[in-house]
């Protein structure tokens, strides 16, 4: 089991690069010389540690307080994931400030809930300072809110709800009482590289999956302005929602917002911008300009347990006006009656779906305080910068393949080339190809990287391609190269296999 103070990894310099700051992250995996990921298949693992925990059934009696700590802080060194690690890139799943941990505790210690005023004061307040405080440095102006979700797919759930009712009230239907008769073929428009949850989020609010029209993008993956204007202007639907995309999951790519802004409003369009993964960008000198349409939306999403550093999960929702939550309000006589609400002891259960909600922006808020702009945005340019050293290097190794320019701190690639006995293999085999060695590389438990599917484009067909998500702020170069060293061994050896068949 690790000791607490395994959990904390100091602040220091690295001396393998001069003058770098190490941050100090927090890690459940006290073995420093284990990979991100427990060696052995999936079915080993999990039953290993099913195993450990014993038979599934509440026990008569308990064990103890820190016997029973004992027992699950050792599943999680031993099973466990350690995202501090500096090959841990599969995801956008950064490893977690130490001291965002720490106010984590405190906001669990409270059991505060942000729904009343007596349900925790102090917490509403930080709640308030860190929407304020988020929502200006997207360049939103003092009639702006937001709310703290459970994650970025509730974030875009919330907003198209607002924009479905907003639409609906357009044209004289009250949603939130009447539900969605008469309101004509409602639909919601996105990138083809948008996140899985515009379709979901449809879905849930009655729209159906088929609702979300989806955009094709340029070469760059951006959605394209000139095919949106055809849509917006199809007779028979009503438009709901555009949702442009800032950091798209595999690519990182960002929209163009002004140009989309400018068609949705002249149509009165709702604009919301899922800006879950690139939002952290405005913590960078280097990178805010990426954003700097961003006050042309009517709504963002925002997560800061993508880049931001935090414990999971850590979204928000920010509305450019607060009246927008109109359709989210409540008064319920066991919570916020109409004359508590007039006498200031109102909460934020008019923001969300949630009445219970935890206190997460206590991390937050703990966060900000302790780093300010400028350490976050040096974390993020540690990590762009890492990105842009890992593909240079592939581009340099005849064994590999860049197959996408870096935005933020994703890329893209694969095994291929020259240096690889690969001519001979179709296209689908050398598909095969990358996700064994990216299976191959899990199971042994020292290498974490991601895979996708690149579309076809500009005559290439589709491709799976392997994926590193870049955030961890204490990675060095040597760190990826020795990481993309053993993604080449993996290629060999799985080519040489192939070969053997």
């Amino acid at each position: 089991m690790p000791s607490v103070d395994a959990l904390h990894s100091p602040i220091d310099r690295d001396p393998g690069v001069e003058g770098r700051r190490r941050w100090p992250l927090a890690s459940a995996v006290s073995d420093r010389h284990r990979g991100p990921l427990p060696a052995g298949t999936p079915a080993t693992v999990l039953r290993r540690t099913a195993d450990l925990l014993g038979a599934p059934r509440v026990p008569s009696t308990g064990v103890g307080e820190s016997a029973a700590l004992d027992l699950i802080a050792g599943l999680l060194d031993q099973d466990g994931i350690d995202l501090s690690h500096p090959h841990a890139a599969a995801h956008l799943q950064p490893p977690v400030l130490q001291v965002a941990v720490d106010a984590d505790a405190l906001a669990s210690a409270s059991n505060a809930s942000m729904d009343t005023y007596d349900s925790g004061p102090a917490t509403l307040a930080i709640e308030q300072w860190v929407v304020q405080a988020l929502a200006g440095m997207a360049g939103f102006g003092p009639t702006a809110d937001g709310v703290l979700t459970p994650g970025g797919s509730i974030s875009n759930l919330l907003a198209l709800l607002i924009a479905r009712d907003s639409a609906a009230a357009a044209v004289g239907i009250d949603v939130r009482a009447d539900g969605l008769h008469g309101l004509e073929k409602p639909v919601v428009f996105c990138s083809e590289f948008a996140h899985f949850s515009v379709q979901r989020a449809c879905a849930a609010l009655g729209l159906g999956e088929d609702a979300a029209i989806s955009i094709q993008g340029d070469a760059d993956f951006r959605m394209r302005p000139d095919i949106l204007a055809d849509e917006l202007d199809k007779p028979g639907r009503t438009p709901v929602a555009v949702v442009a995309t800032a950091g798209t999951t595999d690519y990182g790519s960002i929209d163009p917002i002004a140009d989309i802004a400018a068609l949705a409003r002249e149509r009165g369009v709702w604009l919301h911008v899922d800006a879950a993964y690139g939002f952290g960008a405005l913590f960078s000198d280097r990178l805010a300009p990426l954003l700097a349409e961003l006050p042309a939306a009517d709504s963002v999403t925002l997560d800061l347990h993508k880049i931001g550093w935090q414990p999971a999960a850590t979204s928000m929702l920010l509305v450019a006006d607060r009246d927008r939550f109109a359709a989210l309000g409540r008064s319920v006589d066991y919570l916020n009656p109409s004359d508590d609400i007039d006498s200031g002891l109102d909460g934020l259960l008019g923001r969300s779906l949630q009445t219970t909600r935890r206190p997460d922006a206590v991390k937050v808020a703990t966060t900000l305080t302790a780093y300010g702009r400028s350490g976050l945005g040096r974390m993020l340019d540690t990590c762009h910068e890492l990105a842009h050293t890992a593909a240079a290097r592939i581009v340099a190794d005849s064994n590999l393949e860049l197959l996408a320019p870096v935005t933020l701190t994703t890329v893209l690639f694969r095994v291929a080339g020259p240096g690889l006995a690969a001519d001979g293999l179709t296209a689908g085999q050398l598909d095969a190809v990358q996700g064994e060695v990216r299976r191959r590389l899990l199971t042994s438990g020292r290498v974490l990287i991601g895979r996708t599917r690149i579309p076809a484009r500009g005559g290439r067909p589709a491709a799976v391609a392997l994926k590193l998500t870049l955030l961890n702020p204490n990675a060095t170069a040597t760190d990826i190269g020795e990481l993309l060293d053993q993604v080449v061994a993996t290629g060999h050896d799985v080519l040489s296999c192939e070969g053997a068949a």
